[in-house]
């Protein structure tokens, strides 16, 4: 059985610059640390075969794959699904002022649980019935699958694909999990992966 990796796009933001919550509706290119995170999981998957590519439309998921494919023959499929939740009111809007608006605890709580605090507009059952289709669909492929998206989407596929281990919600940038189907049911098998590790 093949194994499916979910990869969080590189940085949008480098060292000094104001960071703020980037969300579908803020279509960022990587940063120059972004940049050099797709670069790293490029050498890392450079001999990897992979027998289908996927990311969301939005640039920083393309650049992404883009990279980590560019030793590869194969370009990645647009998955609407993939796309970033949308921040509501906290879209591109400074960290700490979105920290001032919800308060901490409500973002530990999305971190931790992946309930998403008030005022952000996204359909948690959805996201995870589109995984749950996803996943699915691909359960009967023999080679791997590549996949490129962001932290509020990857999050979700921690409650389809039953985890082997205790991993932390939040994928981390430049990082990715992998899922593998044991039983004709999907398991995460790793999480939070770095591409020099």
């Amino acid at each position: 059985m093949g194994q499916i990796y979910i990869v969080r796009h590189g940085n949008t933001f480098d060292k000094g610059d104001v960071i703020t919550r980037v969300g579908a509706r803020t279509d960022l290119s990587l940063s120059v640390s972004g940049q050099a995170q797709a670069d790293r999981l490029s050498v890392h998957f450079q001999d990897h075969e992979f027998g289908r590519a996927y990311c969301s439309p939005l640039k920083r998921t393309k650049e992404t794959a883009n990279t980590i494919l560019k030793s590869h023959d194969l370009s990645p499929n647009v998955l609407e699904f993939l796309t970033e939740i949308d921040y509501g009111p906290d879209e591109n809007m400074p960290e700490a002022d979105v920290i001032n608006r919800l308060g901490q605890t409500a973002i530990d709580i999305w971190d931790r649980d992946a309930v998403p605090p008030n005022g952000w507009l996204v359909d948690p059952n959805q996201i995870k019935l589109d995984w749950a289709k996803f996943l699915a669909s691909h359960a009967d492929y023999d080679d791997d699958t590549l996949l490129v998206t962001s932290n509020g989407i990857a999050r979700f596929v921690l409650d389809i694909a039953a985890p082997t281990g205790k991993f932390d919600r939040k994928l981390k940038t430049g990082a990715y999990g992998v899922v593998k189907f044991q039983d004709l049911l999907p398991a995460t098998i790793a999480w939070n992966v770095k591409p020099d590790q």
